[in-house]
């Protein structure tokens, strides 16, 4: 039986694998954890002793086979989680992340069936993400930022970048939601800013916001 600090620490490092697949840096670990890197250090002691964690001193982290298992898991309900939410008690998308946080640390493998079946096995979560189905298996589909559409080209959003609660009001106010279709009207050459249409309305978005937001790669 894991805490919900292991846990946590499990999901990070898969999380952070998924950047640097060759070996996560215990300060990479500290800053998404928001602990010290001393801190860190114990835990990965803790959680390789327990054969979780493949852990060199200044070489990195990496999961082990069960350990990856784990954190696939968690990700599996934090994100059935987010969908309940969001698709059944009608939370708004930047409510939810703390909520599912809290949620997927609850120890039962029926309930977490029963959750899915529920919600009719749902492939993505309400920021884009795929879900980890039973088997922890993830379908993937290639992604392409905003910022390199090109001009007159369309395609389907799929995700976020940036899931801050700041930037899920800000595409709330700006009625911009996942499965809208984007189409690129016009670039500025000074800052990079688009002009796009979603839906039937026109709009100017700047880079770094069109930089997170992903749409399905055609």
């Amino acid at each position: 039986m894991l805490s919900s600090s292991e846990e946590n620490y499990l999901k990070s490092i898969y999380h952070l694998e998924l950047l640097e697949p060759k070996g996560v840096s215990t300060n990479a670990i500290a800053k998404k954890m928001n602990t010290k890197a001393s801190s860190v250090t114990d835990m990965m002691q803790k959680l390789s002793d327990k054969k979780l964690v493949v852990y060199k001193k200044y070489q990195g982290v990496q999961l082990s086979k069960e350990g990856k298992g784990i954190a696939v898991y968690l990700v599996r309900k934090h994100r059935l989680w987010e969908s309940f939410l969001v698709d059944k008690l009608d939370f708004a998308w930047d409510e939810v992340h703390e909520i599912a946080e809290q949620l997927e640390h609850i120890k039962s493998d029926d309930l977490v069936d029963k959750l899915d079946e529920f919600l009719d096995f749902p492939t993505i979560d309400p920021h884009g993400d795929p879900i980890p189905d039973k088997d922890g298996n993830i379908t993937r589909r290639e992604k392409i930022q905003l910022s390199y559409l090109e001009v007159n080209q369309e395609s389907t959003l799929l995700g976020v970048k940036d899931s801050s609660d700041e930037f899920l009001r800000y595409l709330d106010k700006n009625e911009i939601a996942i499965g809208q279709k984007i189409t690129v009207l016009a670039k500025e050459p000074f800052d990079n800013s688009l002009t796009i249409k979603v839906g039937k309305k026109e709009m100017l978005i700047s880079q770094k916001a069109a930089h997170n937001l992903y749409l399905i790669k055609k």
